[in-house]
């Protein structure tokens, strides 16, 4: 579903942006008004103009509602699972040793040594 709004998002995007491209601003209408050829197209002097502002609209107005749309759909979807964080492995309790097993500390260490004394 939001791959087909993405793909009709980019297409109501081209086409706003093609009908601005074709739209005339008002300086074009005082040529129109002394005989500038427009007058025998499809739609009349005026209908051209009437028809390409009212497709813009429509297609802006499509344009917001979808943005909109994919900004909900954005904002709603559920967090996606990972393997990794699906399968949490717990490390076995470790129990400290007890005291028993340490070794004591020597506390009378003498030192001997080959090595004969000075005399």
């Amino acid at each position: 579903m939001q791959q087909f709004l993405l793909v009709f998002h980019v297409f109501l995007s081209v086409g706003i942006i093609g009908l601005v491209l074709i739209q005339r601003g008002k300086g074009a209408d005082a040529g129109a008004a002394l005989g500038g050829g427009s007058s025998g197209s499809v739609f009349g002097s005026q209908g051209s103009a009437n028809f390409l502002s009212t497709a813009t609209a429509v297609l802006a107005t499509g344009f917001f509602v979808v943005s909109l749309t994919l900004a909900y759909l954005a904002a709603n979807r559920e967090q996606a699972t990972s393997v990794v964080n699906g399968s949490v492995v717990t490390a076995p309790a470790v129990t400290p040793a007890p005291v028993s097993d340490i070794p004591a500390a020597a506390e009378d260490v003498t030192t001997t040594s080959d090595v004969p004394a000075a005399e």
